[in-house]
């Protein structure tokens, strides 16, 4: 789960995270096979059907292709369109929601920069 996530997110979603931060990161580049289904399940403990809907979304949304009988493969040009899309969907999502709970708290922004990432 990205630290993103909320812990009350449906598990689909906290794959599809997961997912998402493996290709951005470079574990997954175009080309490349994701694990299947099965595998993921077993590795995050889900069920295989929520692992499957995980892998949807991203078919859906033209990230990825599957080829029958082979697997899941992260499409050409799949890393820059998901940093635009994971980059809209922080911007629009979770920055507004993060900034005010920055003000309420009192933060700085030097604070928040110089913090050390643990």
């Amino acid at each position: 789960m990205t630290a993103l996530e909320h812990e009350d997110s449906p598990v689909y979603l906290k794959l599809r995270a997961i997912i998402a931060t493996s290709i951005l990161r470079g574990d997954y580049r175009a080309g490349d096979q994701l694990p299947s289904v099965r595998a993921l399940a077993a590795e995050h403990g889900a069920n295989p059907l929520t692992v499957a809907k995980a892998y949807q979304s991203f078919q859906d949304d033209g990230y990825v292709e599957v080829r029958r009988g082979v697997g899941m493969f992260v499409l050409s040009g799949a890393v820059e369109r998901l940093r635009i899309a994971e980059r809209d969907r922080f911007l629009n999502g979770y920055w507004p929601k993060l900034r005010e709970h920055i003000a309420l708290l009192g933060l700085t922004a030097n604070e928040l920069w110089d913090r050390e990432i643990a």
